[in-house]
C-alpha cells in the first residue's frame, strides 16, 4: 500500500511539473505572426508584435509567407496568429481548408475592395472596356505574388470578360513601382489593386467597375489564430478580440510605415499617437 501511495504521489508530482513547464513554454516561446508582404498586411502585423512585446511583455516574431503557406501554417498551428485574412472572397479557398483547425476571431477592418486599379486619368471606366484600350496598357496586368488571392480572381477575370491581356506577377513593392513610373509620365497603367493601401493617400487612382462581379463586394480583414492560442496567451487573445482599426487610423499607420525606415518605429510611433485606442484593445 506504502509503495502504491508513493507511486501515486510521485506520478502526481510528475503530471504537475509537465504542466508547469508546458505553461512556461508556451509564455516563454515567442508568438508567431504570419503575414504576406502587402501594405496592409504588414503595416498591421508590425503593429500587433509591437503591442505584444511593448504593452503585454511577452517575446513576438513576424514570419513573412506567401498567402497559402501563411494559411497552412495557421492550421497545423505553426504560426500563430495572422491579421490580414481577407474574407469571405479573396482568401475563401484557403480558409475553407483549414476552417476545422483555425479560430476565427472576426474583423479587425471592414470595408476592404480588391480589383483592377488604373491612374484616374486613364479614359476607362470599367474591366469590359479594357479591350478597347489594350494597346494603350502594352497587354498587361501588372500583378503581385503568384499565390495571392487577388492573383486568382485576376485570371478569373481575364477569362469572363474576354481580356486580351496577360497578368504579369511581380509583388506588391514592384506593382507601386511600376505605377509609380506611370504616374511620373502621366503613362496609362492597370494593376491588381486592394483597399486598404497607402497608394491611395498618394495618388488620384480610381478602381474600375466590374459588372460581372468577379471580385465579390466589399470584405473584411480578419483575425485568426491557431486552435489552443486562447487557452496559452489569455493576454493576447484579449486584445485579439478587442483590435479593430477605422480606415483613417489604418490610413496613417500605412503612410507611417512607408516614411520611417524602421516599421517597428512607425508602429510604436502611432501606438504613442493612439494611446487611448491601444488602451482600449488591451483592457487598460
Amino acid at each position: 500500500m506504502k509503495l502504491f501511495r508513493g507511486i501515486l504521489i510521485l506520478s502526481l508530482c510528475l503530471v504537475m511539473v509537465m504542466a508547469v513547464a508546458a505553461c512556461d513554454t508556451a509564455e516563454t516561446e515567442a508568438i508567431k505572426i504570419g503575414y504576406v508582404e502587402w501594405a496592409c498586411a504588414t503595416a498591421s502585423s508590425y503593429l500587433v508584435k509591437n503591442i505584444i512585446i511593448h504593452e503585454l511583455g511577452l517575446d513576438a516574431e513576424l514570419v513573412a509567407l506567401d498567402a497559402g503557406v501563411m494559411w497552412q501554417s495557421i492550421g497545423t498551428g505553426d504560426i500563430d496568429i495572422m491579421a490580414c485574412a481577407w474574407l469571405p472572397g479573396t482568401h475563401g479557398g484557403y480558409y475553407a481548408e483549414v476552417e476545422t483547425s483555425i479560430v476565427d476571431m472576426g474583423p479587425n477592418y471592414e470595408g476592404a475592395l480588391v480589383g483592377v486599379v488604373v491612374p484616374s486619368y486613364v479614359n476607362v471606366n470599367s474591366i469590359a472596356e479594357l479591350n478597347d484600350f489594350a494597346d494603350h496598357f502594352g497587354g498587361t496586368i501588372v500583378g503581385i505574388d503568384a499565390g495571392a488571392g487577388i492573383m486568382s480572381a485576376t485570371h478569373s477575370a481575364i477569362d469572363v470578360y474576354g481580356l486580351d491581356f496577360e497578368l504579369q506577377e511581380s509583388s506588391d513593392a514592384a506593382m507601386t513601382a511600376a505605377l509609380r513610373s506611370a504616374l511620373d509620365d502621366q503613362e496609362w497603367i492597370v494593376v491588381t489593386g486592394w483597399a486598404p493601401h497607402w497608394k491611395f493617400a498618394y495618388w488620384d487612382l480610381k478602381f474600375l467597375a466590374d459588372p460581372e462581379g468577379v471580385y465579390g463586394g466589399a470584405e473584411t480583414i480578419n483575425t485568426i489564430v491557431r486552435t489552443g492560442f486562447a487557452t496559452d496567451h489569455p493576454a493576447v487573445n484579449a486584445f485579439l478580440e478587442n483590435f479593430f482599426m477605422t480606415a483613417e487610423q489604418l490610413g496613417v499607420l500605412m503612410g507611417m510605415m512607408e516614411e520611417y525606415r524602421d516599421p517597428n518605429d512607425a508602429a510604436q510611433a502611432w501606438i504613442r499617437g493612439h494611446r487611448s485606442i491601444v488602451d482600449q484593445w488591451i483592457g487598460q
